[in-house]
């Protein structure tokens, strides 16, 4: 089982078929659904066929009771603690198809006192970034990274946002990870750019790092080994990517899991975003 910790909230997703009218009406086309990086990514192994666990904390109130219902209905094993607020996420997509999110991710950043049987069962354990922030959820992200590896489960770390690591600071974030020591790093080409040296394999002790690179052939990373270029698959009219890096992370883990290579784990990454980015352009 592959599990994931972090957030579950609401998307609202607003597809904007025309520049925005500043200081009055801009017709637009309004979404809700599940998301959350961490939620979307589990989603996501469900969906390639290998079970998955969520962890995290939602609100204690009726969105957060129906997110919690929809992502069991996916199959999804699901470790949710309740309280606060549920958080949601707005997402524009504007008319060039560019992306921007307003977040506000409510319950999530306040999961506390872990447990250590939620590893129970897992293979590997997942962390976006975004658990690595706000207190008390890092800490206890921290504290089941350390357990992970007590355990002989495999710890994964996806870089997230490059904004989030430049707030953090990226300096900060490396030596976070050199400690945290993930067997696997995932990051897009811009978060890659924001860590500079740490999304070198050597640098942080990762066993693996792949750079997606959008429609470019992402990059493999093995410490003493040559990068390697896999293709990305060509996809037409994109208007959404929203959850293709989670869904991307999720076709490499069970690929790796299943023990596939490396590279062979990379394109079953590239499908599984692109099954992601088809439902979107389905909905």
């Amino acid at each position: 089982m592959i599990g994931t910790v972090g957030d579950l909230v609401e998307d609202v997703v607003v597809h904007l078929g025309v520049p925005v009218n500043e200081a009055t009406d801009t017709e637009a086309d309004v979404v809700h659904r599940r998301g959350g990086s961490a939620a979307n990514m589990a989603v996501s192994v469900v969906r390639a066929g290998h079970a998955a666990r969520f962890i995290g904390q939602v609100g204690d109130d009726a969105q957060g009771a129906a997110l919690v219902e929809q992502l069991r209905g996916e199959g999804v094993d699901v470790i949710a603690r309740r309280g606060g607020r549920t958080g949601t996420i707005v997402v524009l997509l504007d008319h060039l198809g560019e992306r921007t999110m307003l977040t506000d991710r409510g319950a999530c950043t306040r999961l506390d006192h872990p447990e250590r049987s939620w590893l129970d069962g897992l293979s590997t354990l997942h962390v976006p970034v975004y658990s690595l922030i706000g207190e008390p959820l890092a800490r206890t992200t921290t504290t089941l990274i350390g357990w992970a590896h007590t355990m002989g489960i495999t710890v994964s770390v996806d870089a997230s946002s490059w904004s989030v690591i430049n707030d953090f600071g990226a300096d900060e974030l490396i030596e976070l990870l050199e400690v945290l020591h993930p067997s696997v790093m995932l990051c897009n080409e811009m978060e890659a750019e924001a860590l500079g040296e740490g999304a070198d394999p050597m640098r942080i002790g990762a066993q693996l790092t792949v750079v997606k690179r959008g429609a470019e052939p992402a990059l493999v990373m093995q410490p003493g080994r040559a990068t390697i270029e896999v293709p990305a698959l060509v996809i037409d009219d994109v208007r959404d990517t929203t959850g293709a890096g989670d869904a991307f992370a999720a076709g490499l883990l069970v690929a790796l899991a299943g023990g596939s290579s490396p590279v062979a784990a990379t394109m079953l990454g590239h499908h599984s975003a692109a099954r992601a980015i088809d439902a979107a352009l389905g909905a």
